[in-house]
This record gives structure tokens, C-alpha cells and sequence, in this order.
């Protein structure tokens, strides 16, 4: 019996997947086809991957042309599989021309031909593009316009900034630049809102209520009552507004928080977190205070792992000695029935960016800068069960973000990776600082 193996994405099934299969098929009697996984795309830069590994699995079953179906994980496989498999043929596209040479030395490579005039990243591409304009101050906005580059259906065509001479040569040739957000938002079919949050919730509401999608740095606004409001405009209008935590969209934070739901470490009793970086006062927007930076991603794991209702708060902030009215770094420590959380946070005090999650059974180790960290630990009483988990962040993150904003816009019911009530969580604790409720000055 002559073993043949092939491997491929296969993202929105179409004829020319199906007839490299049908020749793959024909080289032999046996047919095993690797998926590949989705870690294993983003590892290689196939970010805007449309389908699931589910869906792309089902497909493949569905042709009825594999005899065997496997998942492709990592870099290095394929030779592994070729032994297991007792493979005798190894093929791929001929795009992929001489780059499999190496697999010559355990089994015949062949390289088909691809069907001409298709192919997934076509009918992708081929998908309504997304005009997305800009809104802010922040050079961030540099990093948003690099990250979108990799990001296909999505183009950045206009900027709304204070500081456009400031900002990358990129954004400066975009064709839309201008301080008036009004002249922005009635040429795009989208914003990407880094103003500072007092301006959030006004700008995001006059752009749903325009037919705007929005991606909105959290803090989405600085109150509860107010994001509240803007989710269900959102809904109501069926708009996409998305809260924008870059974190929220990793490989490894997500695996983290599915290991801690699974009971890993046990029940969680305690969860520390801690995001600081140092910024010159002269050079700090006052009223983008650090907690406003820096608060929603430490309170992100804290309200996705010990849930939103806690009991009570208490807010230490030390202020900058030539500048009372700006905090130099913040403490929040949240009360809940059975568990206790602290987040530390700020612009103007460095410490080590770590977040701790403790539990009856073990503990997670997220090291410095946890935030965007492409790997953490489980440790246990027991060192021998302690495991360390590995992935690939490609960036910062943020281009994870805009392909599911992009997707969001594209098809109904994709899940968002914060939940509505998290939101308006970090709103409230944004709220209860601005009104210095609960809060100590020192």
C-alpha cells in the first residue's frame, strides 16, 4: 500500500482545495491530510485564517477523499508524522516549490500544481474592505497603523489627531488628515478611538448612532451607566463596538485562563497583577492618568477570573511630588466573597510586571511583561508537576484584535473576548477613581 500525506490550512474549502486533494489521492492508496492548527498559523503569520480548526477539519471530512485527518501543531512535525504514518509520498502545492527538498531524505516529494485563478487568500481578499480611520493624540497610533499591515480587509484611510506632524510617515500620507472628527467619521465605515476617555463615550456614541463600527481603547467610558448605554446603542443599531484590550486576544493569556476554569490550581483565591511604565511627567497627557493606561489590562484577568461581582474596593494612589493632579502609581484592591484581588498600576513608579494567580491546589506564574508574555508556568507544592506552556505572540497583539473587530463586521455572532459586564466593570472602577470614591491620596 503506497502512504501519501499532505498538509494545509484549507480555510474556506473551495474547488482548487478539493482537486489538490482528488491528484494528492491518486499518487497512492491512502490519503492522510494535516490540518494545520490555529497556534501553528499565527506562528506563521496566517493570522486572518476566516474558518476555525473545527470548521476547517469538517470540510476536509466532508469531501470524502482523506482516508486519515490529523492536526499540524508545530514546526517539525511532518517528519514525525512521515515515520508514524509509514508515509511513502509527502506533497504540497508547487508553490511551496523546494522548500519540503529536506523531507527527500525520508520519502518522495511531490509537488502539485495549483488550480490557476483561486485560491483562500483571494476570496478573502475579494471580501468588502473596511475603510477604519484613526482618532487621537498618542503615537500609539503609529503601532495600530504598522499592525494593520498584516491585517487583510482592513484599510486605514484617514487620521483624526491634535499631533499629526508627530505621528509615522504612514499615517501622514493617509488621505484623510485632519483635527475635525466630524470630517473623519463621515468617510469611514470605522474607528479605531485612542482619545483620551473623558472624549470616549460622546465620540462613540455620535459614531454609532452615524452607522460606525468602533474599537475603542478601554476604558470604553468612565462610568458604568454609560458603557452600559453605548453596548446596547451598539446592539440595537447592530453596530460592532468593540472594547480594545490588546491582551485579551493572546494565544497564551487565553490557554491561561482556560487552565485556571478547568480547576488546574483549584478554586483561585487570590490573583495579583501588576503593569507599570516610566513616563517623564512633561511629557504625560494629564488627563490620560496611569490607571486609565494601564487599569483595564490588570483588571482584566482579575474580572474574567473572579467574575464582576465583587464586594468591595479601596483605592491607594501616590501622587507625582511637582504635580499633584497626576498619579504617579495606583493600587486597587477588590473584596470578593471568597477571594481577593490587587492591581497595581502607573506611569510614574517601574516594578516588576508580573501577575500571580493563586489557587488551593497550585499557582499560575505569568512573568514580566505578563501582558504580552509568550509563555507562563503552573507551579505546584509538588516541583515535579510544575509545567511550563509556550506560544508565539507575533507584534503586541493588537493585530489578533483587528482581525476579530474585522470579523465582527464581516459575520453576525462572532464572540467578542470580553464579556458586555467586564466592560462596564472596568468602567466602574475608571469612575470610582475619577470621583475618588473609596481612594486614599498619599
Amino acid at each position: 500500500m503506497i502512504r501519501v500525506i499532505t498538509y494545509g490550512t484549507f480555510d474556506m474549502l473551495h474547488h482548487g482545495h478539493i482537486r489538490l486533494l482528488e491528484r494528492a489521492k491518486a499518487l497512492g492508496d491512502y490519503l492522510v491530510v494535516g490540518v494545520t492548527s490555529d497556534d501553528f498559523d499565527k506562528s506563521r503569520g496566517k493570522i486572518n485564517v476566516k474558518q476555525s480548526l473545527i470548521e476547517r477539519i469538517e470540510a476536509v471530512k466532508s469531501t470524502g477523499i482523506a482516508d486519515e485527518i490529523i492536526v499540524e501543531e508545530y514546526e517539525g512535525q511532518k517528519i514525525e508524522d512521515i515515520r508514524n504514518f509509514k508515509i511513502n509520498i509527502f506533497t504540497v502545492g508547487s508553490d511551496w516549490k523546494g522548500k519540503f527538498d529536506y523531507l527527500s531524505s525520508y520519502c518522495k516529494v511531490v509537488y502539485l500544481e495549483r488550480t490557476s485563478g483561486i485560491s483562500s487568500s483571494e476570496i478573502r481578499s475579494a471580501s468588502r474592505t473596511v475603510k477604519m480611520g484613526l482618532v487621537g493624540d498618542a503615537l500609539f497610533l503609529d503601532k495600530v497603523m504598522a499592525e494593520s499591515k498584516y491585517v487583510n480587509g482592513i484599510d486605514i484611510v484617514g487620521v483624526c489627531s491634535n499631533n499629526i506632524g508627530m505621528l509615522c510617515k504612514d499615517l501622514q500620507n493617509v488621505d484623510i488628515k485632519t483635527n475635525d472628527f466630524d470630517q473623519l467619521i463621515t468617510e469611514v465605515d470605522a474607528l479605531y478611538i485612542r482619545s483620551i476617555p473623558q472624549k470616549h463615550y460622546s465620540q462613540i456614541k455620535k459614531a454609532i448612532e452615524m452607522g460606525k463600527h468602533v474599537l475603542c481603547e478601554s476604558p470604553l467610558s468612565l462610568s458604568y451607566e454609560n458603557s452600559d448605554e453605548l453596548l446596547r446603542l451598539a446592539k440595537a443599531r447592530k453596530i460592532v463596538l468593540m472594547e480594545g484590550i490588546k491582551t485579551a486576544y493572546a494565544t497564551a493569556y487565553n490557554r491561561m485562563l482556560l487552565l485556571v476554569k478547568e480547576g488546574k490550581i483549584g478554586r483561585v483565591v487570590s490573583l495579583d497583577a501588576t503593569c507599570t511604565s516610566l513616563i517623564k511627567l512633561q511629557e504625560k497627557v494629564t488627563d490620560w492618568s496611569g490607571l486609565y493606561e494601564w487599569g483595564p489590562t490588570a483588571l482584566l484577568p482579575v474580572f474574567q477570573i473572579l467574575g464582576t461581582d465583587y464586594r468591595d474596593t479601596r483605592i491607594i494612589t501616590k501622587v507625582y511630588d511637582d504635580n499633584p493632579s497626576a498619579d504617579a502609581y495606583t493600587r486597587v484592591d477588590l473584596l470578593y466573597d471568597h477571594a481577593f484581588a490587587e492591581i497595581k498600576v502607573g506611569d510614574g513608579v517601574k516594578s516588576e510586571g508580573e501577575l500571580v494567580i493563586s489557587g488551593t491546589n497550585g499557582y499560575i506564574y505569568v512573568p514580566a511583561p505578563w501582558w504580552k508574555t509568550e509563555y507562563f508556568e503552573i507551579r505546584f507544592e509538588d516541583q515535579n508537576l510544575n509545567r511550563r506552556y509556550f506560544y508565539t505572540l507575533d507584534g503586541e497583539g493588537i493585530r489578533y484584535e483587528l482581525v476579530t473587530f474585522v470579523r465582527a463586521i464581516e459575520e453576525e455572532n462572532v464572540r467578542l473576548n470580553i464579556d458586555n459586564e467586564v466592560t462596564c466593570k472596568i468602567s466602574e472602577i475608571m469612575s470610582d477613581y475619577e470621583n475618588k470614591k473609596n481612594m486614599t491620596l498619599i
